[in-house]
């Protein structure tokens, strides 16, 4: 387990990222984690120049449905960046493994297929401590660090 907060980071060299569309799909399953991740991440968009219209959030019922979601809104070309926000807790079943690795592999399949990032902002924590600890607690928010992999890719790709 990490013992540092990971989310601390300075402000990103990016020179104007006002111009910058950012989707983020966010699973309404264990909201009490996913809307701190997104929270987290719409307000450093924000911070660092992102225009609040050129936002936009979609909810999705379960980690698993962020693979379609995401896809598709890759697909409409509209966006420079996707983020796909969920939290999956270990439980009794293998239930757990099946999504953790669909997701996964549902998210890189975006990157691969599409010429738009797909930022992975899925937890996949042991325990709900864990998850409450990763989404705004202890260690950070990883919807913050989702934020900013988001913006660093937008600007590799433009840069490119």
């Amino acid at each position: 387990m990490a013992t540092v907060n990971l989310s601390d980071y300075q402000p990103l060299k990016i020179s104007d990222a006002s111009s910058f569309r950012i989707g983020i799909v966010v699973s309404e399953w264990n909201n009490f984690v996913t809307d701190n991740l997104r929270d987290g991440a719409l307000e450093t968009l924000l911070k660092e120049g992102v225009k609040e219209d050129h936002i936009k959030i979609f909810n999705v019922p379960g980690a698993f449905e962020l693979n379609y979601a995401t896809m598709q809104l890759c697909k409409t070309g509209y966006f420079d960046a996707l983020i796909a926000i969920g939290c999956v807790i270990r439980g009794e079943t293998p239930h757990f493994d099946y999504v953790c690795s669909a997701v996964a592999q549902g998210i890189k399949d975006c990157n691969i297929l599409t010429d738009v990032p797909a930022i992975f902002c899925l937890l996949t924590d042991d325990t709900k401590e864990q998850s409450i600890a990763r989404s705004g607690g202890a260690l950070g928010n990883k919807g913050i660090e989702a934020a900013v992999t988001a913006m660093q890719m937008v600007a590799f790709k433009r840069d490119l």
